[in-house]
């Protein structure tokens, strides 16, 4: 028996409930793009499907609407694997067991996928029907957006004729997202020389720290632990003398680094912890409110290779103290909305190297192109380098949108009141169609999902309705 197969709209959810019988974790996608392109031959539709498991589906305007301008739907085919504990499904072969509780779906003991296959369930049921009206429809179905917006950026989007694009990949109904951040890893090389020094080697710790994602959370003042070491080294510096052995910090470039560790030689070791004990109160004090855990801690260590040379170490503690961090611009279009912002979210030592990775982002790509330039700048001063990886492109805010306006004016008309037009410090899909479509017009929607990325995570029925009928009218007036 069919877990859905009583919900409206019928085809929404049925087609929802087929994919959830797929595993389609990030980079297990050819079973599913596979699925979306049999959908496609059964009903004679065009379609072009890469190398990588991105597929596009195309139908043409349906009577009346030939000369409308195409509408892009667009959403990702992959979903987040996470399960609880004891949970026996293994998700790279299995489907999920869906389950219904009043007005939520769910899926037993696992994540359920909502982030994005209603996007996927609902484009599918507009292309499937043979009731409803719309111009040219481009539907845009990418791979392994979990793991770094990949698919759409290996995505050849020159099959696509529309600039007007719905993204439904958002979670909270009546919230439109029209701008994002692009960004990167900006990856900080510093070399590094040793040698021998005489004095007592400790282990310092910086923990206790609330975190969070440097997208959504940059904006809260929670101290980053990474950069606080480099406050304590400098003042450790300032009361005894002292090398640095190695220094460790934060496990995800794109997460506020919680605890950051640094072993050191000094010369005097009741000196360096008196002075951590005064830093400790100096911190605790200024992030009583952001971080009321923090703490910093002093042990003893046993260290068996030299530790790095004086010139070495005031270049690193010059690095944990210098580089840029946190936001570095807001908004000047949408109020409270971080525009640039930078994170040294992993710090680690290896034999001859210093590697600091912190994650990039803003929503106007010339701030981000700045932000790179000022850290190739402060490492060339320090004899180091930079490096580049998963480079992606911001979505800049557009005052003048037709879509957004036809979007606003039809949920007005359908809710009683306007929606929220909101922008994120984050990144999505939309940035990088940005980026390949020039004059691309964008707006980001989708039904009440709650607990993504968790094996909490439910869907609103009744939310899936709203936006459904909300779908079908924009289509129905995009003329």
């Amino acid at each position: 028996m069919k877990i859905l197969e009583n919900l409206e709209p019928q085809n929404v959810f049925r087609f929802f409930e087929e994919m959830s019988a797929i595993p389609r974790g990030s980079g297990n996608t050819k079973a599913v793009s596979d699925w979306c392109a049999a959908f496609a031959r059964q009903r004679g539709l065009e379609y072009h499907q890469d190398a990588d498991n991105n597929i596009i589906i195309i139908k043409e305007a349906t009577p009346g609407y030939e000369q409308a301008e195409p509408v892009i739907l667009q959403g990702h085919l992959d979903m987040v694997c996470e399960k609880e504990p004891g949970c026996p499904k293994d998700m790279a072969q299995e489907g999920l067991d869906l389950e219904v509780e009043g007005d939520y779906i769910s899926a037993k003991g696992t994540t359920l996928g909502g982030d994005d296959g209603i996007a996927v369930a609902m484009a599918l049921a507009v292309l499937d029907a043979d009731d409803l009206p719309h111009p040219r429809l481009e539907a845009v179905f990418t791979v392994d957006e979990e793991i770094g917006l990949l698919g759409a950026g290996s995505l050849d989007v020159s099959p696509l004729k529309g600039r007007r694009m719905l993204n439904m990949d958002s979670e909270a109904e009546g919230i439109f997202t029209v701008s994002c951040a692009g960004g990167n890893n900006t990856i900080s090389l510093l070399p590094l020389i040793h040698t021998a020094f005489a004095g007592a080697a400790l282990t310092v710790t910086v923990g206790g720290l609330t975190g969070g994602h440097s997208g959504s959370e940059i904006d809260k003042g929670r101290a980053n632990a990474n950069m606080l070491m480099g406050r304590v080294l400098q003042d450790l510096a300032a009361q005894t003398p002292l090398r640095l052995v190695e220094v460790h910090g934060g496990l995800k470039s794109n997460a506020i680094p919680v605890e950051s560790t640094a072993t050191v030689v000094v010369a005097d070791a009741q000196a360096a912890r008196n002075a951590v004990a005064a830093m400790e109160k100096t911190l605790r004090n200024e992030y009583r409110v952001t971080d009321p855990s923090l703490f910093l801690q002093v042990e003893n260590a046993t260290v068996a290779d030299d530790p790095m040379d004086a010139a070495t170490t005031e270049k690193v503690v010059c690095l944990l103290t210098c580089l840029p961090n946190g936001i570095q611009a807001m908004s000047p279009d949408i109020a409270g909305l971080v525009q640039t912002s930078l994170n040294l979210g992993i710090l680690t030592t290896e034999t001859d190297t210093l590697r600091a990775v912190s994650s990039l982002r803003s929503s106007v790509d010339s701030q981000k192109e700045m932000l790179k330039r000022r850290l190739a700048c402060l490492l060339a001063q320090l004899g180091g380098r930079v490096e580049y990886e998963g480079e992606y492109t911001g979505w800049q805010y557009q005052e003048h949108s037709p879509l957004r306006e036809l979007m606003v004016q039809v949920y007005t008309e359908q809710y009683g009141e306007a929606p929220r037009v909101e922008a994120i410090h984050a990144g999505l899909e939309c940035g990088l169609f940005a980026g390949k479509m020039p004059g691309l017009d964008c707006v980001s929607i989708g039904p009440n999902l709650l607990e993504i990325h968790t094996p909490r995570e439910r869907m609103s029925i009744s939310s899936v309705q709203r936006v459904w009928k909300f779908l079908v009218e924009v289509l129905k007036r995009a003329r």
